[in-house]
């Protein structure tokens, strides 16, 4: 019994630390995926993204994964973007003019999270 409360209590922090972790930023979506910074021509599916450039790293974010949710609008243009969903992406290109927190959505993954016609959302995102 006392294993199990442990278990449960740890479960618990787990997801309080991974909520309280989530990166606040921006999203927008590119629809050419080929070649790709992190591995040129190779097909990597359709919920992929690129990093801004401090995220990218050097090459050392390729392949990592993030959980993406859209949080809001950033513009009068769709006041409510979000679907609702959140989306899990691997980071397979560099967004060189991305800003800060800005990820380069694939235009099937921002579709699951914001209607694409806001171009850009407002976003949080966190290491899966």
């Amino acid at each position: 019994m006392a294993i199990e409360r442990i278990i449960i209590v740890a479960l618990i922090a787990t997801s309080l630390i991974s909520m309280t972790s989530a990166i606040p930023g921006t999203a927008t979506f590119y629809t050419t995926y080929f070649p790709s910074a992190c591995y040129g021509n190779e097909d990597r599916g359709r919920m992929i993204a690129a990093a801004n450039p401090s995220l990218y790293n050097n090459g050392a974010a390729c392949g990592t994964r993030y959980r993406v949710t859209c949080t809001g609008p950033t513009n009068q243009g769709v006041p409510q973007p979000c679907t609702g969903n959140d989306v899990t992406v691997t980071i397979v290109d560099l967004c060189p003019g991305c800003g800060a927190d800005q990820l380069d959505l694939s235009q099937e993954a921002f579709s699951t999270i914001a209607n694409t016609d806001a171009g850009r959302i407002r976003i949080e995102y966190n290491q899966v």
